[in-house]
């Protein structure tokens, strides 16, 4: 697979936030966006997401499923944890398994988990049957990272991912995210914390001025 961002161009509350911009990313490969606070970050990857629509600009997939869109191809992680608070843990995790059906294609062969393997492996399966709201910080951000893994789609959108999390956790969520990387699937993410990733590639994000200010930065390694 290959993900294609072409002459992008967003405006959002009547701003622009950036215009011009474009890369691509094949399968099994990361792209870490940097750049200062109100750049345009967040906001890449919401549209990338569909979250977002652009003024200008095509997201294509090469290698996808035909009959699914770019967005039905990711999962978007923000900053918010798209948690009800009033339901057990278990059946947050479910409504999302059954919410984002798997997007499966030729390169990408991860497996799904099952709603408690996933609960047990991120160190929170003894809160299965909890009312979410009972979680800590850091035990929510471990439940909204479950939903990656009960319904497999091959693009990760990750803003500020390790965001909560201590310092196990982290480096646990890294080790998966390049398994999944390992699998054929593809992370983009948002962040201030250098991440072990590899094959990991850079796109810097500078304030918007009369000219090109969008820059890809190929040469990956010292986000490592």
């Amino acid at each position: 697979m290959k993900l294609i961002a072409d002459n992008l161009t967003v405006d959002r509350g009547g701003r622009r936030v950036f215009a011009g911009l474009s890369f691509s990313l094949e399968s099994g490969n990361a792209l870490v966006v940097t750049g200062a606070n109100g750049v345009g970050k967040s906001s890449l990857l919401r549209t990338l997401a569909g979250l977002v629509v652009q003024v200008e600009g095509k997201i294509t997939l090469d290698g996808g499923q035909a009959d699914l869109t770019v967005p039905e191809h990711t999962h978007y992680f923000g900053h918010q944890s798209a948690i009800k608070p009033a339901l057990s843990v278990l059946e947050n995790l479910s409504f999302w398994r059954d919410f984002t059906a798997p997007a499966r294609a030729a390169p990408f062969a991860a497996p799904a988990y099952g709603l408690n393997d996933i609960l047990e492996l991120l160190g929170i399966g003894h809160t299965a049957d909890l009312p979410a709201a009972y979680l800590s910080a850091g035990q929510t951000r471990r439940l909204a990272l479950a939903r990656l893994f009960v319904s497999p789609r091959p693009i990760w959108l990750m803003d500020e991912p390790t965001s909560a999390l201590d310092t196990a956790a982290e480096a646990q969520l890294i080790g998966l995210m390049n398994d999944h990387l390992s699998d054929g699937g593809m992370i983009i993410t948002a962040t201030h914390t250098r991440l072990g990733l590899s094959p990991l590639h850079v796109l810097h994000l500078e304030t918007l001025a009369a000219d090109d200010a969008m820059t890809f930065d190929d040469s990956f390694g010292d986000m490592q």
